[in-house]
């Protein structure tokens, strides 16, 4: 049995991938930054707050890293309309997605800030900086550095679970996809271009985010220079 390959339908469909590549895009880009705020907040918690806020917190990451996202989106969307708050799909996908990122990003934030050598603390207090200081101007700042090639692939898997927000109606690639195939029965080139768009969105992601490290982080710059030239 011979299969003809047929990428005709491109011609037809590409405003449509277009479509799907911008929500998919646009959903990420959403979701990273007040995941990322959300991630360093629970890791400040953790590290500093009282016992009950610890408790709380670390409930909430194995609550969310120990379940699945499509589980946690069909919450937001299905389970919230069934008690008629219904939320839009746009919505949904990047409330799920924000707080699926911030509980990875808490814990790998909270790697970053119990790897700070005690002795830069100490010093700060000396010099009567405050608690929100410390935390603001050497704590923070130096997590991140170190913790930022982490961070980087976190926020592409992030990216990349996008596709499963197809589940809930949402128009991104995955799901311009799965229309495309049920219209031309051409799955496996639909899929194909899609894969081939995926790739290309996730190593652009990661270009721009580690060209945004290099300029915040210059050590982070010379460091990955100076292993080249090794």
């Amino acid at each position: 049995m011979s299969y003809q390959f047929d990428f005709s339908f491109l011609s037809q469909y590409w405003p449509d991938l277009l479509r799907g590549v911008w929500w998919t895009v646009r959903m990420a880009l959403l979701a990273m930054v007040p995941g990322f705020v959300a991630g360093v907040a629970l890791a400040i918690g953790r590290i500093h707050g009282s016992a009950v806020v610890l408790r709380m917190i670390g409930a909430y990451i194995e609550i969310i890293r120990n379940t699945p996202l499509v589980l946690q989106v069909f919450w937001i969307f299905f389970g919230l309309a069934a008690i008629r708050f219904h939320v839009a799909a746009l919505v949904a996908a990047i409330v799920a997605l924000v707080i699926n990122v911030s509980a990875y990003t808490a814990e790998i934030m909270r790697a970053g800030l119990e790897s700070i050598h005690g002795g830069q603390i100490e010093a700060a207090s000396c010099l009567a900086l405050t608690r929100r200081q410390v935390l603001w101007y050497i704590e923070i700042p130096q997590a991140v550095e170190k913790m930022y090639p982490a961070l980087v692939s976190q926020f592409i898997l992030m990216m990349l679970a996008t596709s499963i927000m197809s589940q809930i109606s949402a128009e991104e690639l995955t799901g311009v996809a799965d229309l495309i195939q049920s219209f031309t029965f051409r799955g496996f080139e639909a899929y194909a271009v899609i894969a081939i768009l995926y790739l290309m969105l996730a190593s652009a992601l990661r270009w721009v985010l580690l060209a945004a490290g290099a300029w915040l982080f210059p050590r982070l710059k010379a460091g990955v220079a100076a292993g080249g030239r090794k």
